[in-house]
Protein backbone atom coordinates (compact mmCIF):
# COMPACT_ATOMS: atom_id res chain seq x y z
CA UNK A 1 0.00 0.00 0.00
CA UNK A 2 1.55 3.08 -0.97
CA UNK A 3 0.04 6.19 1.08
CA UNK A 4 2.49 8.06 3.68
CA UNK A 5 5.33 8.71 1.42
CA UNK A 6 3.21 10.95 -0.22
CA UNK A 7 0.51 12.31 1.39
CA UNK A 8 0.82 16.20 1.10
CA UNK A 9 0.31 17.03 5.61
CA UNK A 10 -2.33 19.75 5.02
CA UNK A 11 -4.76 18.37 2.84
CA UNK A 12 -8.06 19.38 3.74
CA UNK A 13 -10.57 15.98 4.11
CA UNK A 14 -12.82 16.09 1.07
CA UNK A 15 -16.45 17.01 0.99
CA UNK A 16 -16.94 15.58 -2.75
CA UNK A 17 -15.10 12.54 -4.35
CA UNK A 18 -14.73 12.30 -7.97
CA UNK A 19 -13.80 9.34 -9.29
CA UNK A 20 -12.27 8.28 -13.08
CA UNK A 21 -14.07 5.28 -13.98
CA UNK A 22 -10.78 2.94 -16.17
CA UNK A 23 -8.52 1.49 -13.99
CA UNK A 24 -10.50 3.16 -10.45
CA UNK A 25 -14.08 1.85 -10.62
CA UNK A 26 -13.29 -0.82 -13.09
CA UNK A 27 -10.47 -3.09 -14.59
CA UNK A 28 -10.31 -3.08 -18.34
CA UNK A 29 -7.57 -5.22 -19.06
CA UNK A 30 -10.08 -7.47 -20.79
CA UNK A 31 -12.28 -4.67 -22.24
CA UNK A 32 -10.84 -1.86 -23.10
CA UNK A 33 -7.29 -2.55 -23.35
CA UNK A 34 -8.10 -5.90 -24.96
CA UNK A 35 -10.07 -4.01 -27.69
CA UNK A 36 -7.43 -1.72 -28.45
CA UNK A 37 -5.03 -4.92 -29.22
CA UNK A 38 -8.07 -6.61 -31.24
CA UNK A 39 -8.58 -3.77 -33.13
CA UNK A 40 -5.02 -3.08 -33.85
CA UNK A 41 -4.93 -6.87 -34.89
CA UNK A 42 -7.98 -6.46 -37.01
CA UNK A 43 -6.32 -3.49 -39.59
CA UNK A 44 -2.55 -4.74 -39.16
CA UNK A 45 -2.01 -8.07 -37.97
CA UNK A 46 0.35 -7.38 -35.51
CA UNK A 47 -0.30 -7.93 -31.90
CA UNK A 48 0.36 -4.76 -29.29
CA UNK A 49 1.43 -5.54 -25.90
CA UNK A 50 -0.30 -4.50 -22.69
CA UNK A 51 2.87 -3.24 -21.89
CA UNK A 52 3.52 -0.69 -24.95
CA UNK A 53 -0.38 0.53 -24.41
CA UNK A 54 1.00 1.33 -21.00
CA UNK A 55 3.67 3.12 -22.08
CA UNK A 56 1.71 5.52 -24.25
CA UNK A 57 -0.39 6.25 -21.41
CA UNK A 58 2.23 6.49 -19.29
CA UNK A 59 3.76 9.59 -21.66
CA UNK A 60 0.43 10.86 -21.32
CA UNK A 61 -1.83 12.59 -23.89
CA UNK A 62 -3.60 9.07 -24.75
CA UNK A 63 -6.58 8.90 -22.94
CA UNK A 64 -8.50 8.61 -26.02
CA UNK A 65 -8.33 4.87 -26.75
CA UNK A 66 -9.65 5.41 -30.16
CA UNK A 67 -7.08 8.02 -30.84
CA UNK A 68 -4.55 5.76 -29.51
CA UNK A 69 -5.78 2.55 -31.90
CA UNK A 70 -5.65 4.97 -34.95
CA UNK A 71 -1.77 5.82 -33.95
CA UNK A 72 -1.31 2.50 -33.43
CA UNK A 73 -2.63 1.17 -37.33
CA UNK A 74 -0.95 4.53 -38.96
CA UNK A 75 2.25 3.34 -37.78
CA UNK A 76 2.00 0.05 -38.84
CA UNK A 77 1.81 1.52 -42.35
CA UNK A 78 -2.03 0.98 -42.59
CA UNK A 79 -3.66 4.26 -44.15
CA UNK A 80 -7.11 3.40 -42.64
CA UNK A 81 -9.30 6.44 -41.77
CA UNK A 82 -10.30 7.52 -38.19
CA UNK A 83 -13.92 6.71 -38.27
CA UNK A 84 -13.22 3.49 -39.76
CA UNK A 85 -10.89 2.64 -37.05
CA UNK A 86 -13.82 3.83 -34.23
CA UNK A 87 -16.29 2.09 -35.58
CA UNK A 88 -14.29 -1.30 -35.40
CA UNK A 89 -13.62 -1.06 -31.82
CA UNK A 90 -17.10 0.10 -31.04
CA UNK A 91 -17.80 -3.32 -32.78
CA UNK A 92 -15.76 -5.24 -30.49
CA UNK A 93 -16.39 -3.34 -27.44
CA UNK A 94 -19.62 -3.49 -27.29
CA UNK A 95 -20.89 -5.98 -29.67
CA UNK A 96 -23.68 -6.76 -32.13
CA UNK A 97 -26.07 -7.88 -29.53
CA UNK A 98 -24.50 -6.70 -26.09
CA UNK A 99 -21.95 -8.86 -26.42
CA UNK A 100 -18.59 -7.58 -26.91
CA UNK A 101 -15.75 -7.00 -24.42
CA UNK A 102 -17.35 -4.40 -22.43
CA UNK A 103 -18.68 -7.81 -20.46
CA UNK A 104 -15.44 -8.25 -19.63
CA UNK A 105 -15.20 -5.31 -17.33
CA UNK A 106 -14.51 -6.24 -13.55
CA UNK A 107 -15.57 -3.81 -10.45
CA UNK A 108 -12.96 -3.00 -8.46
CA UNK A 109 -14.56 -1.34 -5.13
CA UNK A 110 -15.52 -4.02 -2.43
CA UNK A 111 -19.35 -4.53 -1.82
CA UNK A 112 -20.36 -1.72 0.72
CA UNK A 113 -17.06 0.53 0.07
CA UNK A 114 -19.11 3.50 -2.11
CA UNK A 115 -21.73 3.48 0.45
CA UNK A 116 -20.04 4.36 3.66
CA UNK A 117 -18.68 6.87 1.55
CA UNK A 118 -22.17 8.51 1.02
CA UNK A 119 -22.09 8.73 4.47
CA UNK A 120 -18.53 11.56 4.55
CA UNK A 121 -19.17 12.90 0.81
CA UNK A 122 -20.93 13.57 -2.21
CA UNK A 123 -20.13 11.36 -4.86
CA UNK A 124 -19.20 12.08 -8.96
CA UNK A 125 -17.31 10.61 -11.75
CA UNK A 126 -15.55 12.42 -14.43
CA UNK A 127 -14.39 10.15 -17.05
CA UNK A 128 -13.45 10.15 -21.10
CA UNK A 129 -15.98 7.58 -21.41
CA UNK A 130 -18.97 8.48 -23.57
CA UNK A 131 -22.22 8.03 -22.04
CA UNK A 132 -23.18 4.96 -23.69
CA UNK A 133 -20.10 4.01 -22.89
CA UNK A 134 -20.93 4.29 -19.19
CA UNK A 135 -23.79 3.95 -18.39
CA UNK A 136 -24.38 -0.30 -19.25
CA UNK A 137 -21.37 -0.32 -16.63
CA UNK A 138 -23.19 1.67 -14.24
CA UNK A 139 -26.68 0.00 -14.55
CA UNK A 140 -24.27 -2.94 -14.37
CA UNK A 141 -22.60 -2.78 -11.02
CA UNK A 142 -24.06 0.68 -9.23
CA UNK A 143 -27.62 1.67 -10.26
CA UNK A 144 -28.48 2.50 -7.05
CA UNK A 145 -25.13 4.67 -6.17
CA UNK A 146 -25.95 8.89 -6.71
CA UNK A 147 -22.82 10.15 -8.65
CA UNK A 148 -23.95 13.64 -8.65
CA UNK A 149 -22.61 14.70 -11.23
CA UNK A 150 -21.41 12.03 -13.62
CA UNK A 151 -19.52 13.40 -16.21
CA UNK A 152 -19.10 12.30 -19.49
CA UNK A 153 -16.80 12.85 -22.60
CA UNK A 154 -20.31 14.09 -24.16
CA UNK A 155 -20.03 17.16 -21.09
CA UNK A 156 -16.95 18.69 -22.52
CA UNK A 157 -15.52 21.24 -25.11
CA UNK A 158 -12.68 19.82 -24.36
CA UNK A 159 -11.10 16.35 -22.98
CA UNK A 160 -8.78 15.61 -20.50
CA UNK A 161 -5.96 16.63 -19.43
CA UNK A 162 -8.01 19.68 -19.90
CA UNK A 163 -10.15 20.52 -16.38
CA UNK A 164 -13.31 21.29 -17.90
CA UNK A 165 -14.88 18.59 -16.39
CA UNK A 166 -13.60 19.09 -12.86
CA UNK A 167 -14.67 22.48 -13.62
CA UNK A 168 -18.05 21.36 -13.80
CA UNK A 169 -18.36 19.75 -10.64
CA UNK A 170 -16.51 22.95 -9.11
CA UNK A 171 -19.55 24.94 -10.05
CA UNK A 172 -22.10 21.87 -8.34
CA UNK A 173 -20.18 22.57 -5.42
CA UNK A 174 -18.86 25.74 -4.66
CA UNK A 175 -16.29 26.55 -2.27
CA UNK A 176 -16.28 22.42 -1.17
CA UNK A 177 -12.84 20.66 -0.80
CA UNK A 178 -12.17 17.82 -3.96
CA UNK A 179 -10.45 14.86 -3.87
CA UNK A 180 -10.30 13.25 -7.79
CA UNK A 181 -9.02 10.14 -8.42
CA UNK A 182 -7.39 9.20 -11.50
CA UNK A 183 -5.05 6.49 -12.77
CA UNK A 184 -3.42 8.25 -15.38
CA UNK A 185 -0.95 11.03 -16.56
CA UNK A 186 -3.68 13.13 -17.93
CA UNK A 187 -6.05 12.62 -14.98
CA UNK A 188 -3.50 14.31 -12.69
CA UNK A 189 -2.75 16.92 -14.90
CA UNK A 190 -6.20 17.94 -15.17
CA UNK A 191 -6.12 18.01 -11.69
CA UNK A 192 -3.47 20.02 -11.48
CA UNK A 193 -5.07 22.29 -14.28
CA UNK A 194 -8.69 22.60 -11.89
CA UNK A 195 -6.79 23.13 -8.54
CA UNK A 196 -8.18 20.18 -7.06
CA UNK A 197 -6.27 17.29 -5.17
CA UNK A 198 -5.54 14.44 -7.17
CA UNK A 199 -5.31 10.84 -5.51
CA UNK A 200 -3.35 8.31 -7.87
CA UNK A 201 -4.26 5.05 -8.62
CA UNK A 202 -1.67 2.41 -9.43
CA UNK A 203 -2.32 -1.10 -9.56
CA UNK A 204 0.65 -3.48 -8.73
CA UNK A 205 -1.04 -5.77 -11.55
CA UNK A 206 -0.88 -3.80 -14.10
CA UNK A 207 2.18 -3.18 -16.44
CA UNK A 208 4.62 -0.65 -15.48
CA UNK A 209 3.26 -0.35 -12.26
CA UNK A 210 6.30 1.39 -10.51
CA UNK A 211 7.04 3.99 -13.31
CA UNK A 212 3.50 4.76 -13.31
CA UNK A 213 3.33 5.44 -9.45
CA UNK A 214 6.35 7.70 -9.65
CA UNK A 215 5.14 9.92 -12.76
CA UNK A 216 1.65 10.28 -10.67
CA UNK A 217 3.88 11.75 -7.72
CA UNK A 218 6.04 13.67 -9.57
CA UNK A 219 2.87 15.05 -11.35
CA UNK A 220 1.69 16.12 -7.66
CA UNK A 221 -0.53 12.95 -5.92
CA UNK A 222 -1.31 14.13 -2.82
CA UNK A 223 -0.94 9.86 -2.48
CA UNK A 224 -0.75 6.55 -4.69
CA UNK A 225 -2.63 4.17 -3.62
CA UNK A 226 -2.48 0.56 -5.22
CA UNK A 227 -6.02 0.31 -5.64
CA UNK A 228 -9.42 2.47 -4.66
CA UNK A 229 -10.65 0.12 -1.89
CA UNK A 230 -8.20 2.02 0.00
CA UNK A 231 -9.26 5.51 -0.04
CA UNK A 232 -11.08 5.59 3.65
CA UNK A 233 -7.79 4.93 5.07
CA UNK A 234 -5.94 8.26 3.17
CA UNK A 235 -9.09 9.91 4.26
CA UNK A 236 -8.66 9.08 8.06
CA UNK A 237 -4.38 9.89 7.35
CA UNK A 238 -5.52 12.99 6.05
CA UNK A 239 -8.10 14.14 8.91
CA UNK A 240 -5.14 12.89 11.60
CA UNK A 241 -2.47 14.84 9.96
CA UNK A 242 -5.03 18.24 9.97
CA UNK A 243 -5.91 17.52 13.62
Amino acid sequence: MVVSSFLVADVATPDVIVFDVDGVLVEVTASYRETIRATVRFFTGDDVSNDVIQQYKNAGGWNNDWDLSHKFVLDRGKQVDYRTVVDRFNRIFLGENGDGLINREKWIPLPGFLESLLGQAALAIFTGRLRYELEPTLNRFARHIPFQPAITADDVENQKPAPDGLHIIQRTYPNRSIWYLGDTVDDARSAANAGVAFVGVSSVSAPRHEELTERLAELGAVAVLSDVNQLPQLIDAAARRRA
